[in-house]
């Protein structure tokens, strides 16, 4: 499922959610619209993984198809960000 638009945002962080040699990390630099179709597009450097030291620019549509979710960094990995920010449910038994 597509991430949605309006969470797509620059200075954010976004990984395809892949595992393996296809995983990567995108950071967003910009959003614009493309003077000659009209279409919001999202420019982009990759940090790590596949996309890792490259650059590019797609379409917002095509940006919120590849990432699955936004990821932050922590020390030394790459981590989803809101995945573990809940409260577990307590399963406990109440007397």
């Amino acid at each position: 499922m597509p991430i949605a638009h309006d969470a797509i945002l620059p200075g954010k962080h976004y990984s395809n959610g892949a595992y393996g040699r296809t995983w990567g990390v995108r950071q967003v630099l910009e959003l614009s619209l493309d003077p000659e179709s009209g279409e919001e597009t999202v420019s982009f450097k990759g940090l790590a993984g596949t996309c890792r030291r490259k650059t590019g620019v797609c379409t917002l549509d095509e940006f919120a198809r590849w990432a699955k979710y936004e990821v932050q960094l922590n020390e030394n990995s790459w981590q989803r960000v809101g995945f573990f920010e809940d409260e577990p449910e307590d399963f406990s038994e109440e007397t």
